[in-house]
């Protein structure tokens, strides 16, 4: 992958003044001007296009057909399957194909420097790109547009955080991805110093033929392997959106045991299939997709840029002039790759624009929902007054059997149990309220798992179970309900008097062997008359997406006989 921040004017100076024939400069148009093809598959089909004279009509036709369907993000839809094996995985398997593409292309690229233009490396200096400014103004501006492409793929270092600590991405980046694009950069810049007719293909015109079907190869295999990035960073950016409440709940799976930024998500795997797919069919060009993906990568880098400013100065506390010099230099360097790339909107840069329109809205509905669900239920909970007053009404029956009722209110209980004393007029003799907490760590210790304590009502408890991404909650051997009746033996044994142990213990033991019965609400809105367009139109939308996403409490195969769902409407 293509872990580079380097200025792309090298890119473009090289070929623009180290040639003699001012064609050199003409020739070079923003649709002409492209990076390493480590993310683009088309790029590889391109390769056996070049070489179809030595195809017969059928092989060629075939291979125009797969390159057709399958540019830019084929590489996306074949790994996306490989995902669920985990990040370990999957990077033991595949790091020789990078290995071998970060070694074979800088060898040809050294190959093309001494071949054709020793001295290329002159070309760095930086008083190329001034002139390059100074002789053409704004077409010059206009010309950035057409090499943002060649910075693209730093911005993967920060998803693969989650996956990788820091040192082995500043040791790969270094030692490995940095010296390689620089020389296969430069060999070849050097090939077209000397081709400038071959701009248009210029990577695989530079390629010799003696090595040409080996590149071909391990740029095919690269090209797959590359996509892990986007793959990885959806994966992660879902997962803390879900765990934020700013997206509907969707399957994660952890993979790693120790790793917790290591996740894959089956729902999600399958949305960017068919989205790569969608967008090949729709588009087909690999241009307009390239200034898609250039649009996005530098408005990313600029809104980075603005929001790590504002780490320094309100959390790291750095000194104003430190923060001043870094916000200067690239919020200077990258606003005029910005403005540059703006040209290519009309030209494919509007498709994330309005993917992220499509995701805004998506995440907007599911918060207002979320809000408003949450400020209902906190303004109607029900404390423990209100749960004493329910429960010595005389009509009402406390019958045999443990229950477990699931709420997500820690400081009092959901509105729903109101609802379903008013409309049962019965209790279960021994009832737990129930919350599940999530905690970002692999594992809870068992004894600090299960959290119970008294209502101060008889046979009314409270219990809090925590557990990690790498813990497995299952009711289907009881296991849980086990642990927590111990639990609460054990309260009942350090916080009761001795005449209520026995009688409390007893009363456990007897609930359970009556029957275990697990409770848990599903609401939804009442969008009434009086409520507003944007309510209903918000909250109509919300209750699609909630219809349609996982359960806010994990599967944990609570056998179908006990298991209960109470239906509620929250007034809107």
């Amino acid at each position: 992958m293509a872990y580079l921040h380097l200025p792309s004017q090298c890119c473009l100076q090289w070929v623009a003044y180290e040639h003699d024939s001012p064609r050199s400069v003409n020739a070079i148009t923003p649709k002409q001007v492209y990076p390493m093809p480590t993310l683009r598959l088309a790029a590889v089909v391109s390769l056996v296009i070049n070489k179809k004279s030595s195809l017969n009509g059928e092989a060629f036709m075939i291979l125009r057909v797969i390159g057709k369907w399958s540019k830019n993000n084929f590489d996306s839809c074949n790994f996306s399957g490989f995902k669920k094996f985990g990040t370990s995985r999957v990077s033991f398997l595949l790091s020789p194909i990078m290995g071998a593409w970060t070694l074979t292309t800088p060898l040809v690229g050294i190959y093309s420097i001494i071949k054709h233009y020793p001295s290329i490396f002159k070309a760095i200096s930086p008083h190329y790109i001034a002139l390059f400014f100074l002789r053409n103004g704004k077409q010059g501006w206009i010309y950035l547009g057409g090499t943002v492409l060649c910075i693209t793929g730093s911005e993967a270092m920060f998803a693969d955080l989650g996956h990788f600590n820091r040192s082995s991405i500043r040791i790969a980046f270094l030692y490995t991805i940095y010296p390689s694009l620089v020389l296969t950069y430069a060999g070849q810049t050097a090939y077209l110093i000397r081709n400038p007719d071959d701009h248009f293909n210029g990577f695989y015109k530079f390629i010799p033929s003696a090595v040409y079907w080996p590149i071909f190869v391990i740029a095919t295999l690269a090209a797959i392997v590359a996509s892990q990035s986007l793959i990885s960073a959806t994966f992660s950016v879902i997962k803390q959106s879900v765990v934020l409440d700013y997206f509907p709940r969707v399957k994660v799976v952890h993979t790693s045991s120790s790793k917790e930024g290591e996740v894959y998500s089956p729902e999600v795997n399958y949305i960017l299939m068919i989205l790569c797919v969608a967008v090949i069919l729709v588009f087909g060009d690999g241009q307009d997709i390239g200034n898609a993906f250039g649009v996005v990568v530098s408005i990313v880098m600029l809104i980075t840029t603005i929001l790590l400013t504002l780490v320094m100065i309100i959390i790291w506390r750095t000194p104003p002039a430190l923060v001043a010099l870094y916000f200067v230099v690239f919020f200077v360097m990258e606003s005029v790759y910005v403005s540059a790339i703006f040209t290519k909107i009309p030209e494919g840069g509007w498709i994330p624009f309005a993917i992220s329109l499509i995701l805004a809205f998506i995440m907007f509905g599911w918060f207002y929902g979320r809000q408003r669900k949450l400020e209902y239920e906190l303004t109607h909970k029900i404390d423990s007054e209100r749960l004493r007053t329910l429960l010595i009404d005389p009509g009402l029956q406390r019958v045999p059997g443990l229950c477990f009722f699931y709420t997500n209110i820690q400081d009092g209980l959901t509105p729903i149990l109101g609802h379903y004393i008013k409309n049962m007029r019965s209790l279960h003799k021994v009832t737990v309220f129930t919350t599940l907490r999530y905690l970002l760590v692999p594992k809870v210790a068992p004894g600090e798992r299960i959290v119970v304590s008294k209502l101060g009502l008889r046979g009314v408890y409270r219990c809090v179970i925590r557990y990690g991404y790498a813990d497995k909650l299952s009711l289907e051997g009881d296991d849980l309900v086990n642990q927590v009746i111990q639990s609460l033996r054990s309260h009942v044994l350090h916080c009761s008097n001795s005449l209520e142990v026995d009688t409390e213990v007893s009363e456990l033991d007897e609930a359970k062997l009556a029957g275990v019965v697990h409770i848990r609400g599903k609401t939804r809105f009442y969008i009434g008359k009086d409520c507003g367009w944007f309510d209903r139109t918000m909250l109509a939308f919300y209750e699609v997406l909630h219809s349609n996403c996982r359960s806010a409490l994990p599967a944990m195969g609570v056998p179908l006989p006990q298991r209960i769902e109470v239906g509620m409407l929250y007034e809107a």
